[in-house]
């Protein structure tokens, strides 16, 4: 595997390119919890840099939890890196204590290098007005995994955000909520860029422009099917990553196809990013079985990246 740490199990990652060197930041829990399920509250960002996508050198932990009483208290979860101005951003997902882990924010850390990192706090949290917040029937309040980009059309910046809608059957409330701010400091919440009715959540997010289109990646486990979805003939309860497609940068978002990107009934890779390196467009997920079946945690190596003629995006996932 092209990044597998022996004590820690790894998933969900994102990039950073910075010259010939590309930084990537992973969730990561150790092994020793046993249970695959108990790494979420035990979840940190590591850090690695390669030059070769194969082999990775583990850097010192960009931010650690917060201090007690702050957001980020009892883990820190997925997020995205944006370069502005010569200063890196690091957006992320935090969960307190408070709430016993139910309530996810978004927070922001600030470097120089892409090595050391100055927090900068709490920055946005879900809005009641679109979406689902905590209360009876609600288990957890969903807003994760920012995805932080500039538009240089609006001059502005936005985050593509992991919510739930507010009303609707809990089987397909999963959307992808919309922030933007002038100064990445100030941010304003709007309504979804993408429809209801699909997912009960929209994981990991990631926009780019591919094959003629903007999209907008994102994974889903098989039981997060609605019940609407799975009712359409040759529509299957698989897992891994899939994606909405869109003639506008900021939606509206739907999927163009019902067969996933890169998904099996197995779930066996997870959380897929694409990476435009070198001329071409990569794929990597993090593996989450091997071949009998145990939890694995571990990065996957690059897979190249096909287009069929109407210039959808394709993949082949490894066998094990």
């Amino acid at each position: 595997m092209s990044l597998r740490l022996p004590d820690h199990w790894v998933w969900d990652f994102w990039f950073a390119e910075h010259g010939d060197d590309v930084h990537v930041f992973f969730l990561h829990a150790p092994r020793s919890l046993g249970d695959p399920d108990r790494r979420h509250r035990h979840a940190r960002i590591g850090h690695a840099v390669s030059r070769d996508l194969l082999t990775w050198e583990v850097l010192a932990p960009p931010l650690g939890v917060g201090e007690p009483g702050t957001f980020d208290d009892l883990a820190t979860w997925t997020g995205s890196v944006l370069r502005h101005d010569g200063r890196w951003h690091l957006f992320y997902t935090g969960l307190s204590t408070r709430e016993d882990g139910a309530v996810q924010r978004i927070g922001m850390a600030t470097s120089d290098d892409l090595l050391h990192w100055r927090k900068q706090g709490m920055v946005l949290e879900a809005d009641g007005r679109w979406y689902e917040k905590l209360g009876p029937g609600v288990r957890e309040e969903a807003w994760r995994d920012p995805w932080a980009c500039f538009d240089h059309e609006s001059e502005r910046f936005h985050l593509l955000i992991t919510a739930r809608a507010g009303e609707g059957p809990p089987d397909g409330r999963g959307v992808l909520a919309h922030a933007w701010s002038d100064d990445l400091s100030s941010w304003q919440v709007g309504p979804p860029v993408s429809v209801p009715g699909e997912f009960a959540q929209l994981e990991v997010p990631q926009l780019v422009y591919l094959g003629g289109a903007w999209r907008v990646l994102f994974c889903a486990h098989p039981e997060d099917h609605s019940a609407a979805r799975l009712s359409r003939p040759g529509t299957a309860a698989e897992g891994g990553t899939h994606y909405l497609t869109s003639q506008s940068k900021f939606g509206p978002y739907a999927p163009d196809r019902d067969r996933f990107f890169a998904g099996d009934p197995d779930n066996r890779y997870y959380a897929g990013r694409l990476l435009h390196h070198d001329g071409e467009w990569l794929f990597f997920a993090w593996r989450q079985f091997d071949e009998h079946g145990r939890f694995a945690g571990d990065l996957s190596d690059p897979m190249p990246v096909s287009f069929a003629a109407d210039g959808s995006p394709m993949v082949t996932l490894p066998r094990s």
